[in-house]
């Protein structure tokens, strides 16, 4: 991954970052096998800027033989507290730790875009068996969904980018020519305390640079909101996870 302070920034919030993060949902590793055209049962799997392992733990659990690569130090010590039998190695997406034709699959959990395709392509490329395959895919809140769309606009005032309107599609843009994606979007829901939603928005990269005070401000105000929404406490997420597969 391109290593900036805000890449790195996620080594200081591990500990939330596993803990209030949302996972994937099945039909994500589902689609993995389709459009990859075999099974991540048995198979060998790299999963780079693997983080805390939410991505890992739910290979593993699929059945395929993984391989974490993580560059931070802080997240990689939280992953061996979740995963510690499954193998971590140091490294990012740019100068791949792995030998070359060696990998099944591999992937990138909301990862890719701290990469510099300029080198992760050929790294991604070379590490690949023949065969194999590249699955990139990214978790993003469903901005069809009323409040969601009124706390995107809150967030985009706060971070400046009040002209970057979300697109469900903008994740696939800007993907290397020299691969040819083949492309999938999938809905999917989770329901949690109000204290998880505002924690998660609190492991954001941007919030993680942007300041403890003005963290503490924003999240106070959107809790009285978000109570209005949701008096029960409880807040009914929406995601949309855009999946990207190519083949080498």
């Amino acid at each position: 991954m391109t290593i900036t302070s805000q890449a790195r920034s996620f080594d200081k919030a591990a500990a939330g970052y596993a803990t209030n993060r949302p996972s994937y949902p099945t039909a994500l590793l589902d689609a993995v096998e389709e459009l990859a055209d075999r099974p991540l049962k048995g198979a060998l799997v790299a999963d780079v800027g693997a983080g805390t392992g939410l991505a890992t733990a739910l290979l593993h659990a699929r059945g395929a033989r993984v391989i974490a690569v993580e560059p931070g130090l802080g997240m990689a010590s939280q992953f061996r507290l979740g995963l510690p039998h499954v193998p971590l190695v140091l490294g990012d997406g740019n100068n791949l730790p792995l030998a070359s034709e060696s990998i099944d699959i591999l992937t990138y959990a909301q990862a890719w875009h701290w990469t510099d395709q300029r080198k992760s392509v050929p790294e991604a490329l070379r590490v690949l068996s023949p065969g194999g395959a590249l699955a990139l895919w990214w978790n993003d809140s469903d901005s069809t969904v009323p409040w969601i769309a009124d706390q995107d606009s809150r967030l985009r005032r706060l971070f400046g980018a009040e002209d970057d309107e979300p697109d469900p599609m903008a994740r696939f843009r800007g993907l290397s020519p020299q691969l040819s994606f083949v492309t999938r979007q999938m809905v999917w829901t989770r329901s949690v305390p109000l204290d998880t939603h505002l924690a998660n928005l609190a492991s954001y990269s941007d919030f993680l640079v942007l300041g403890k005070n003005a963290t503490r401000t924003f999240l106070s105000a959107e809790r009285d909101l978000l109570t209005e929404v949701f008096p029960n406490g409880t807040v009914e997420e929406r995601y949309v996870v855009s999946l990207a597969v190519a083949a080498r």
